[in-house]
């Protein structure tokens, strides 16, 4: 699917897409007419504008945290009220792909409630269909303008990838396709203690680079209605740190 195929699909199916799926939402009709168009929508608890730009979804993420580390959490959008509108419909203004890693769930890292965040989680945020379907859904269905590949310090899934690489031994089941997602992003010329930091790093710069050349969703960067970012959240610190 490309951009001009999404816009010219035939009506019934994408009504099909949306009621299925999600009940009424509403298609944030600025993205795919380009950066010029803004979110309508409001918060859940209907404190001010959900953010409608890749950079004030950023800016809103980048508070979020700035909070959860410091023990300042707002704990928003999960009242009763909330609740009872959110069965209506969603409005998320960021897709997170991060990692099945109990210790790192967005919606607390970031600080933020019920419908405020799309989350696909896979083991190491490695990619598959279901992966890209998901994302995809989150940008052309819902007019997400921000996605963001989460990673993290001690991820269990890129260290058991680079000790399998370096014995040369094969996971047992479907873990062996972790191992394959995630070799490239080994660098074998840096000694056994920084490889799996390093390969960490390399495994979200490598997710992030394979999402923005997806036609979909690379057709939503050029028009400046989305951005894929990578980003690493340290368990030290709870800091997120952007990953250029």
């Amino acid at each position: 699917m490309t951009g001009s195929a999404e816009s010219s699909a035939p009506m019934g199916r994408r009504r099909f897409v949306r009621a299925g799926l999600t009940g009424a939402v509403t298609v944030a009709a600025g993205l795919a007419s380009g950066p010029a168009a803004t979110s309508t929508a409001t918060r859940a608890d209907g404190k001010g504008p959900r953010p409608g730009s890749p950079e004030s979804a950023l800016r809103e993420l980048v508070a979020g945290n700035a909070r959860w580390r410091t023990f300042h959490e707002r704990n928003p959008d999960r009242t009763r009220e909330v609740r009872q509108t959110l069965v209506s419909g969603q409005h998320p203004f960021a897709v997170v792909l991060g990692c099945v890693d109990s210790r790192v769930p967005p919606e607390l890292v970031f600080d933020q409630g019920l419908g405020d965040l799309l989350t696909v989680r896979s083991a190491g945020s490695v990619l598959d269909e279901a992966v890209l379907a998901s994302i995809t859904y989150g940008v052309l269905e819902l007019g997400i303008p921000l996605v963001v590949v989460l990673g993290h310090q001690s991820c269990g899934a890129v260290t058991a990838a680079v000790h399998a690489a370096q014995a040369g031994e094969l996971l047992p089941g479907h873990m062996q396709y972790l191992v394959d997602q995630i070799r490239p992003a080994i660098d074998r010329a840096l000694p056994s203690m920084e490889r799996v930091d390093a390969a960490i790093t390399a495994n979200v710069r490598l997710v992030r680079s394979r999402l923005s050349i997806e036609p979909t969703l690379a057709a939503k960067v050029t028009a400046g209605g989305l951005a894929v970012i990578g980003a690493r959240y340290e368990l030290t610190s709870q800091r997120v740190r952007r990953i250029h």
